[in-house]
């Protein structure tokens, strides 16, 4: 049974300011617990045969130096594989490139993973906030425990989407403005950015104000 509520809770989000290379850059962090070993989570993040189950169709020369590319989402370059503690890959999408870098870490309660996804603030940023990445992310962590839970699990095509899944968006779309403030963005800014993702999630007209 899907539960939003349980998901929802489940995830820890973030949003500050890094800088690479002397530019200034937005990250967007998102982690949650699995009951599973660091070596479990590893296994469904970078075997190519199980991450189209919870994430999507990929391809390319999935090893460090190599280039992936999931379909109908982003490519880039494979830069870091450690394992079982450290993903990182370069983030092409839309012309923008961006950084993903991805870490694990044991604890009592199984394995935290840890998301960050730092990239420069454009004008999509500034309409739809850290959500439009943050709940794309949260998305894909969400099918990653499901795919812990039953290795059966399969991505489900959208129309099969379940019916819980609008109040999720709009939900997180809440709690990622709320990240946004925290992290030193304007309070109304935030606010109407977090609706308009909200809407961009669930196919309801955009706010504009």
């Amino acid at each position: 049974m899907f539960s939003p509520t349980d998901h929802l809770g489940a995830a820890t989000r973030t949003v500050t300011t890094v800088t690479r290379d002397d530019a200034e850059l937005r990250l967007v962090t998102v982690s949650r617990t699995y009951d599973a070993t660091p070596d479990e989570v590893w296994a469904a993040l970078v075997d190519p045969e199980r991450i189209p189950r919870w994430l999507g169709p990929v391809e390319g020369d999935l090893r460090v130096g190599g280039r992936f590319a999931l379909e109908g989402n982003a490519s880039g370059d494979i830069t870091t594989c450690d394992r079982p503690e450290r993903l990182s890959v370069t983030w092409e999408h839309g012309g923008d490139t961006s950084w993903v870098d991805v870490s694990l870490r044991p604890t009592p309660d199984g394995t935290v993973l840890q998301l960050d996804h730092s990239f420069a603030v454009t004008d999509h940023y500034r309409r739809y906030g850290p959500g439009a990445t943050g709940i794309g992310w949260e998305l894909a962590l969400m099918g990653l425990s499901l795919h812990l839970a039953d290795p059966t699990f399969a991505h489900p095509a959208h129309d099969e989407l379940p019916p819980g899944l609008a109040e999720f968006n709009r939900a997180a779309a809440t709690a990622w403005g709320e990240a946004a403030v925290a992290g030193g963005d304007d309070a109304a800014e935030a606010d109407l950015a977090a609706r308009r993702c909200a809407a961009a999630y669930t196919g309801e007209p955009e706010p504009e104000a």
